[in-house]
């Protein structure tokens, strides 16, 4: 057993994108909470078609939206206003405060929301240390500030171990 599986995801997927929501509604799945940067647009960009369309599905299947997100207020609110979604900014992630509270605004708990976000070592970690059933994406574009680029370096060894250890348990 590696010592890095606390920062492990529950989901290791290509994409946002890739999410079947409709199988986590009929699962029981009531609420999401998305990282913005790199997990539904390139860092810093505005929404896209993909990401207004995912939003406006989510919202049809009665799925509750939350944007949790490290950056300052007017990136995320600007995002957000886009894909109407509520949205916590500055969120300290990884946190648990803010985890809590987005599930506190949706009107959910743990066992039926579902975080998703591109980083292990907040977005990951906070969801797992809440309780919450995590989704890592890849990262939508390379191009990223330096202290995330470090991290990055990080996060490919415990993605390693990760892999290593799941190939391990399908071998039982």
């Amino acid at each position: 057993m590696s010592i890095f599986r606390k920062f492990y995801p529950d989901n290791y997927i290509e994409s946002t994108y890739q999410i079947d929501f409709a199988k986590l509604k009929k699962q029981g799945i009531k609420g999401v909470i998305f990282d913005i940067d790199n997990t539904l647009v390139p860092h810093g960009a505005p929404a896209d078609e993909r990401s207004l369309a995912l939003f406006k599905k989510l919202k049809e299947l009665g799925i509750k939206t939350m944007l949790l997100s490290n950056n300052k207020e007017p990136r995320v609110k600007s995002f957000a206003e886009q894909v109407k979604s509520p949205y916590i900014y500055k969120a300290g992630k990884p946190s648990v405060k803010n985890y809590k509270r987005a599930m506190e605004l949706m009107g959910t708990q743990e066992k039926n929301t579902v975080f998703v976000g591109d980083q292990l070592f907040t977005d990951v970690w906070g969801a797992k240390r809440t309780g919450l059933t995590s989704y890592l994406v890849k990262p939508i574009h390379p191009k990223e500030e330096i202290q995330i680029v470090i991290k990055r370096r990080l996060e490919w060894i415990v993605l390693y171990f990760y892999k290593k250890d799941l190939a391990k348990e399908k071998e039982r």
